[in-house]
């Protein structure tokens, strides 16, 4: 019988086909040969070579869901001639999680609504998930289903990675840090190529070392260290003499799972800065060449969030020492204060300065000077506990905030503690420098009730000290 209808793709099409016999399983007809079926070829065979000229693939399903024709274009989509689609059950080649919406859509072709535009996704012959978008109607008389298919894709495809390339652009934009915006590149990557672990590893220059800011190892966020092969494949990966080739992968050795890690280099403009790798049990070349283009996105987005937090730290710390800065002081100050007027804390302000510093930088130079600044920076640090500020807020002067619930020591004997701490010399190039501290002090709310009164106070004690020969406390 011939059954024609219109196509938005191709206009008006018709097809030779007849009623499929009885079924007598789930799966097949009794007989799938297509020997008893009259043909397109049979009927008309000029009609027969426009149709298997069409790159869409025109399908007709009997009223029980199965193929009985299947034009020349199917195997090139599905993977299967059209001798092999027919007799097979239409819903079984669907990708399981489209199917009870494709079954719906069948039902409303077969109850009279011609159905434009409806996309799904099938199961190839090689197990790659396509997508395609159909257009169906229902013969009555014929009690068939006719249906043309496009693969769409590589447009899924390309609006897929649109899409994530966006998400990962806010990402870098929204991220409060760089741990969050990593999570949040994870999750984008995530629902393209679902993956069974995942790992950035960004190349520290100073150390010559690579760093896991993010390292997803089958499940387990917690792990903080790779594994040696995920170690070694990102070291291949930033070190390839051409990083910009296409992705590398390396197979999972073990079980039979198919999984393999699929990695590409994060290349910015002044270089390869790291590698995003990741395991996945989908296809590797689809995985790769995704990766791939969203690569340069993400290396982009890092970069971004490495400067940002460079930015932030200079904004609010001392760049030699790593120590907090006079604006970050201030800030923490005022705020310490606030809680002390509220709460009833006791707060101290220290104020150092190192004697006869101008004497060893003008002798030793600039670069010795700052190395001393720099190891006094540590051991003042290592004085006090995690959570008191240490500033350095100029040249040779440090600030350093205390505060309690219970009321501290005296002053002095915290200065004369801190001043006990720097008997010991600083090897300094190879030179062993005593340097010792003038410190002066002021308290809350004994020597003043802001910022500017603490501060000014405890300057003013330690300069008297300083005048008065230096090396301790006043």
């Amino acid at each position: 019988m011939d059954v024609a209808f219109f196509s938005p793709f191709y206009g008006l099409v018709s097809v030779s086909t007849a009623a499929a016999p009885p079924i007598n399983d789930m799966n097949t007809h009794p007989d799938t040969s297509a020997s008893h079926l009259p043909t397109p070829q049979q009927s008309d065979p000029l009609f027969s070579t426009i149709l298997d000229l069409l790159l869409d693939a025109v399908c007709v399903v009997d009223a029980q869901g199965y193929f009985v024709f299947a034009s020349a274009a199917c195997e090139a989509i599905f993977g299967y001639t059209p001798q092999e689609m027919i007799g097979r059950r239409m819903i079984d080649m669907v990708a399981p999680q489209d199917r009870e919406r494709t079954l719906q859509a069948a039902h409303n072709v077969m109850a009279g609504q011609s159905h434009l535009h409806f996309e799904n996704r099938y199961v190839r012959k090689d197990g790659k998930l396509i997508d395609l978008m159909w257009s169906a109607r229902w013969s009555e008389v014929d009690q068939v289903r006719i249906a043309v298919a496009r693969d769409i894709s590589a447009r899924k495809r390309a609006q897929a990675l649109q899409t994530a390339t966006n998400a990962i652009s806010e990402a870098a934009h929204e991220a409060k840090d760089m741990r969050e915006l990593l999570q949040r590149v994870h999750q984008i990557i995530d629902a393209l190529l679902p993956c069974l672990a995942f790992a950035v590893a960004l190349r520290d220059e100073s150390r010559q070392q690579l760093e896991f800011p993010y390292l997803v190892l089958d499940g387990d966020a917690g792990t903080d260290r790779p594994t040696p092969m995920v170690q070694a494949f990102c070291d291949d990966i930033i070190r390839s003499p051409d990083p910009r080739h296409s992705p590398q992968q390396v197979a999972v050795p073990g079980p039979e799972d198919a999984a393999s890690w699929l990695g590409v280099p994060l290349i910015t403009q002044q270089g390869v800065m790291g590698a995003l790798v990741l395991k996945s049990h989908s296809n590797a070349v689809q995985d790769q060449e995704t990766l791939q283009c969203i690569a340069t996105q993400v290396a982009s987005a890092v970069e971004r969030r490495r400067l940002y937090a460079s930015l932030q730290f200079m904004a609010h710390f001392d760049p030699l020492t790593g120590l907090v800065n006079r604006t970050m002081l201030h800030d923490r100050l005022s705020r310490a204060l606030e809680r002390a007027g509220r709460d009833g804390l006791f707060l101290c302000v220290l104020y150092l300065d190192l004697d006869g510093f101008k004497q060893i930088n003008d002798s030793l130079g600039h670069s010795a000077g700052d190395s001393l600044l720099k190891a006094f920076a540590q051991r003042l640090k290592a004085c006090f506990r995690s959570y008191d500020t240490v500033a350095r807020v100029g040249g040779d002067e440090f600030v350093v905030l205390l505060e309690s619930t219970a009321p501290m020591d005296g002053a002095w004997v915290i200065a004369h503690k801190i001043g006990a701490t720097f008997d010991t010399p600083f090897d300094i190039n190879g030179q062993q420098l005593n340097i010792q501290t003038s410190i002066g002090s002021a308290s809350y709310p004994e020597h003043g009730s802001n910022e500017h009164e603490l501060l000014q106070h405890a300057d003013n004690s330690m300069y008297r000290m300083k005048k008065a020969g230096g090396h301790g406390a006043r």
